[in-house]
């Protein structure tokens, strides 16, 4: 079996510490130590005192009930701190899936789950998001994609790469296929807090048996580098997950525990922050995409992202390359969520790089 690569993370690993511009995060700019110990009011003596030990390896009690609070009937025991949420759906995935299983992917996405199946050696079938339904899912597409025996079904909400906020009719159609089939339906949350109009996405936990929420502190917190996740699952699957995690990292540190608990007791000013940068930069982009005529973009609703689709001859990757090499600004291809034709761009970024990385792109696009 040929590795399937995970060429978003690729693309952004090899390139978004070395150029000038980086438009290819889907994150806001994250805060200092300072501007984070301000922002929870919490006293750097604390973590000094922090003892370099082994941690509780599915997170603290404390952290673990702090993080179950917002999920309707779920108590510590129904969350598993991970390092980063990509190690959160590893686990998922390593827990669950056998080879020959059957997965059901939302596309466009971002590509780990799937990646993860087809390396583990499973089917993956796909049902596609349009543009010009709003980005929300079709219900036959649904039910030829989760069929009977479908192990497990993948969706992302808020979405990426298009930043869309998943309709309750929408949500309906998800929920009565994996009903219906029995199937695992992993819900990718991570984008939950990240949201323009200030309202807060609902999570799918409570409805339906075999839910798996993935959520993490990157992108509504604002806090990539803590590398801090988390996932919240039955109790009886927790146990078969906790067998997996011993073979992965056995758990995060204790000062990433401390900090975690830390801003999650902050989450409102964290989350505020985000928004107000999300709030103030938006502008910036949706009047540079109005005026580029070779770009086509529906708002996105959360996330540091818009996803415009592109009028250009080249391939996508290959635009991309031409206009990292010449401007020192990268962009990911939309190839890295499965849609050629399309680019993300980021619009997290300090303002005055935002608006010369587009200033760049666009006198680019205008020689091109």
């Amino acid at each position: 079996m040929t590795f399937q690569a995970f060429d978003l993370e690729r693309w952004q690993s090899l390139w978004e510490h070395r150029v000038r511009f980086n438009l290819s995060e889907s994150g806001v700019y994250a805060p200092t130590l300072a501007e984070f110990f301000a922002l929870t009011d919490r006293d750097p003596a604390e973590l000094l005192a922090v003892r370099l030990g082994y941690a509780q390896s599915d997170g603290s009690e404390p952290l673990r009930a702090a993080l179950a609070a917002p999920y309707a009937g779920a108590g510590p025991d129904h969350v598993v701190v991970t390092v980063g949420s990509s190690e959160a759906n590893f686990l998922a995935c390593w827990t669950l899936l056998e080879p020959g299983d059957h997965v059901a992917v939302m596309m466009p996405n971002y590509l780990q789950v799937p990646g993860l199946a087809r390396n583990f050696g499973c089917t993956v079938r796909t049902f596609q998001l349009h543009a010009e339904c709003e980005w929300e899912p079709d219900p036959d597409e649904v039910a030829k994609a989760i069929t009977p025996g479908t192990k497990l079904v993948l969706v992302t909400n808020p979405h990426n790469p298009t930043g869309k906020v998943m309709s309750p009719a929408g949500r309906k159609v998800i929920l009565d296929r994996v009903r219906a089939v029995g199937a695992w339906l992993l819900a990718d949350e991570v984008f939950q807090g990240a949201e323009r109009s200030g309202q807060t996405t609902a999570n799918l936990w409570g409805e339906y048996e075999r839910v798996i929420v993935v959520n993490g502190l990157s992108k509504g917190w604002g806090l990539p580098g803590l590398r801090v996740g988390w996932l919240v699952v039955p109790p009886d699957l927790k146990r078969q997950i906790m067998t997996r995690h011993d073979y992965t990292v056995i758990g995060a540190g204790p000062a990433q525990d401390w900090l975690m608990l830390a801003a999650v007791g902050a989450r409102d000013r964290l989350v505020g922050r985000t928004r107000d940068i999300l709030n103030h930069n938006y502008p910036i982009i949706a009047s540079w995409l109005t005026a580029e005529p070779r770009l086509t973009f529906r708002a996105p609703d959360a996330g540091a992202i818009t996803f415009a689709q592109v009028d250009h001859p080249l391939p996508t990757i290959d635009l991309a390359t031409k206009i990292l090499e010449d401007t020192d600004v990268l962009l990911v291809p939309g190839d890295h969520f499965g849609m050629p034709g399309w680019l993300r761009i980021g619009y997290g970024g300090r303002p005055e790089d935002l608006s010369r990385g587009l200033e760049l792109v666009g006198d680019w696009l205008k020689g091109a």
